[in-house]
């Protein structure tokens, strides 16, 4: 199976932020954020996988600052790396200033989605090359990253989470 890099998978959307998508204080709903980053992923990770695909989990978000009524704001999302059927997809979300055209971070997230075939079965999915060192530093946290959600959710012993033992070591 043919290898792949972040960059294959990369997916900018842009859009406003409408009056109706904000809440008492004129910023965007957080939902209607994470909707936003949850296409932006899904749309990466089918590009990545080329198989329908689903979301397994939402690993991490973090609202960094609000972002209000009128803003333009820019999803982009890319698969840091691809496991057996699994992939991180780390997603970034831009405000771009109307006066200037500077961009600010203002959130990030991490989500996993599982490849699938017709009838729900997971199916395996080429692996990723990170490029440059954010995508390097991203791909290498992804296996810890990993580790942890499944210790956490019971479905791996924490003596065999070798990669978050190696942080301890």
């Amino acid at each position: 199976m043919e290898t792949k890099t972040p960059k294959d998978s990369l997916t900018i959307l842009t859009d406003l932020v409408l009056p109706g998508d904000t809440n008492y204080l004129d910023n965007l709903f957080g939902g209607e954020l994470l909707a936003r980053m949850d296409r932006a992923c899904s749309i990466a990770a089918r590009r990545h996988s080329r198989r329908i695909v689903v979301t397994a989990s939402v690993n991490h978000v973090a609202f960094n600052k609000s972002v209000p009524v009128g803003s333009v704001v820019t999803v982009e999302a890319k698969v840091s790396r691809a496991f057996k059927s699994s992939m991180e997809i780390y997603v970034d979300v831009w405000i771009e200033d109307r006066q200037s055209g500077q961009k600010t971070k203002v959130n990030e997230g991490i989500y996993t989605f599982v490849a699938v075939d017709e009838t729900g079965k997971p199916v395996q999915i080429p692996q990723i090359i990170a490029e440059t060192d954010l995508e390097k530093e991203r791909y290498e946290g992804a296996l810890r990253r990993k580790q942890l959600s499944l210790v956490l959710a019971g479905k791996l012993n924490p003596n065999e989470a070798t990669e978050l033992k190696a942080l301890f070591n």
